[in-house]
């Protein structure tokens, strides 16, 4: 994306002026990719603050993930709170703003409403924030893998359980245990070719973590699909699948989150599929059901 695309801080922008001086005040030490994220965001905040982490990568030079760590440290949780900062300080921060919170009296249309809002911003998140180099990593992982154990604690226990049917239609041995003692036990006995597939929206989850540390000590291959880097189980998984969006403080943003995770597994699906046709051949025939020759 060229620099005509920008949009220069006017000259009367006095609020957003003094913002960006506090950003400024932020960049001493940086990373050369992070460096590159802040000039960008200094010289053009109107582009950054409307634009994907997708689309500031590719204008900056830098990988995806380079967004979300210039964000963070020049003080922000993460991008999406960069882009709520810019739009606050340009006196528009409605339009960022996250989606309002659902009340008992509230019309299906407006549930309906919220709900689509959700999930399409979850989905825009993941666009920018999943890196495909480490979705083709875990595919990688998934077609070698002896056996495979997927894992989610609440909701993301759903997701964990789409990943068992969709990779056990494409001819890969997974099972999802849901019960914590037994799948610490099984994990526990994985060995070294073998993988575990940890679903967690904050990363943070106990459950999920000694699931994960378990799998590593035993020597399998962890593959994590969550929301963040940098929490506690991005740093313990072998491959962290990304998927950004909002932090999780409601109901709607839980939803969306669960929603990109799904998206993520058929990601992981359809390229699984693109790369083992053969394998996928042979899970067919044995998903047809022979006939009835009594």
């Amino acid at each position: 994306m060229g620099s005509s695309t920008g949009n220069a801080v006017p000259e009367g922008d006095d609020p957003l002026r003094r913002w960006l001086g506090t950003v400024q005040a932020r960049t001493a030490g940086l990373a050369a990719s992070e460096a590159k994220v802040v000039a960008l965001l200094l010289s053009d905040p109107l582009f950054v603050g409307t634009s994907t982490t997708a689309q500031v990568a590719a204008r900056a030079g830098v990988s995806a993930p380079s967004v979300v760590r210039a964000a963070r440290a020049v003080g922000f949780a993460g991008f999406a709170e960069l882009k709520l900062e810019i739009a606050r300080a340009r006196g528009t921060a409605e339009f960022f703003a996250p989606p309002p919170t659902l009340s008992g009296g509230d019309p299906a249309a407006a549930v309906v409403e919220t709900s689509i809002r959700t999930g399409t911003e979850s989905l825009t998140a993941l666009g920018g924030a999943l890196d495909p180099a480490a979705a083709e990593e875990a595919v990688a992982v998934l077609r070698s893998a002896g056996q495979v154990i997927a894992f989610g604690a609440g909701q993301s226990g759903t997701v964990a359980a789409d990943a068992v049917f969709r990779l056990r239609a494409l001819g890969v041995p997974a099972v999802g245990i849901p019960d914590h003692e037994s799948v610490m036990i099984a994990t526990r006995l994985l060995r070294d070719g073998d993988a575990v597939l940890v679903v967690s929206s904050t990363g943070r989850t106990t459950t999920s973590l000694a699931v994960a540390d378990a799998a590593s000590t035993a020597g399998a291959t962890v593959v994590a699909i969550t929301n963040q880097h940098d929490t506690p189980l991005a740093r313990l998984a072998d491959v962290a699948l990304v998927v950004g969006g909002a932090p999780l403080t409601t109901q709607m943003a839980a939803a969306g989150s669960r929603l990109a995770h799904l998206v993520v597994v058929d990601v992981l699906a359809a390229t699984l599929a693109l790369r083992d046709p053969d394998r996928v051949r042979r899970a067919e025939r044995a998903g047809i059901d022979l006939p009835d020759i009594t």
